[in-house]
């Protein structure tokens, strides 16, 4: 199986906290999978994303992202960050710039530095970015300025600057927590579609059982820093989503209780 990512036996704390946020986790994600994280607030989830991302630092264990393992003590380097896109939570869009500028911003890593320095995208750039926009349905929008948009419009236009960086791997943190319930479907829908399209694993945090299991091939359950399962998304159960997010769980015989 060629692996996307893969974390192995991996703990981390952060700075000043009394509690890991990670302990001792172990996950793989294959190349192409969709993979939904499940869990309460404070899990971990997003700590885990922002460590296949690269952005965290003294971290225990071993990290392989794309076949490359990652340093505990740096920054991946920058030719390898650009195969790894993530989707934050509140957007991260350059309000005041229009959608087709904030799409391009995903081509920086991809650009020779000079030339990312001084915002001057090639006519190659540029078409990625028309075509990005184009396969999430708002190449209308490309003159339209990002703060005078929809909360749906702006996730669109997130996951088009993320897809215009050319991503094998796709780490989304809650995408659409912000959204009602008819966009974040069709928000999900085009996501993994997209991902699909291009071959690219993703990995995607969420509050919402229902919504993971019909758009993932797989769920993981973590609950305080610890994965309690990893299934697929058919073995999602009433009762094993009812575990994960009650105050006393029992895993495999094994009682565990929250720390809120």
């Amino acid at each position: 199986m060629i692996l996307a990512a893969a974390i192995d036996d991996v703990s981390y704390a952060h700075p000043g906290a009394d509690l890991p946020s990670l302990e001792r986790v172990s996950i793989q994600i294959a190349a192409g999978e969709a993979v939904a994280i499940l869990g309460p607030s404070g899990a971990g989830k997003t700590t885990l994303l922002a460590l296949l991302d690269g952005r965290l630092r003294g971290w225990l264990g071993r990290v392989s992202v794309l076949g490359t393992q990652l340093d505990p003590d740096q920054r991946p380097p920058r030719e390898q960050c650009a195969d790894t896109g993530f989707i934050f939570q509140e957007f991260a869009l350059v309000e005041r710039s229009t959608v087709f500028r904030n799409v391009l911003n995903g081509r920086l890593g991809r650009m020779p530095c000079l030339r990312a320095a001084f915002g001057s995208p090639s006519t190659r750039d540029c078409e990625i970015a028309r075509t990005a926009l184009a396969d999430c349905g708002i190449a209308d929008l490309a003159d339209r300025r990002v703060d005078s948009l929809s909360g749906g419009q702006r996730q669109r236009v997130a996951i088009a600057r993320c897809l215009a960086q050319e991503p094998k791997l796709i780490l989304a943190d809650e995408p659409v927590s912000n959204l009602d319930p008819v966009r974040a479907v069709d928000i999900l829908t085009l996501l993994t579609k997209v991902a699909r399209a291009r071959g690219a694993a993703i990995l995607f945090s969420s509050h919402q059982p229902d919504l993971a299991g019909r758009f993932a091939d797989r769920i993981v359950g973590l609950r305080s820093g610890s994965i309690l399962f990893s299934i697929p998304a058919a073995q999602l159960s009433e009762d094993r989503t009812t575990a994960l997010y009650r105050q006393e769980v029992s895993v495999s015989g094994v009682s565990l209780r929250a720390v809120n």
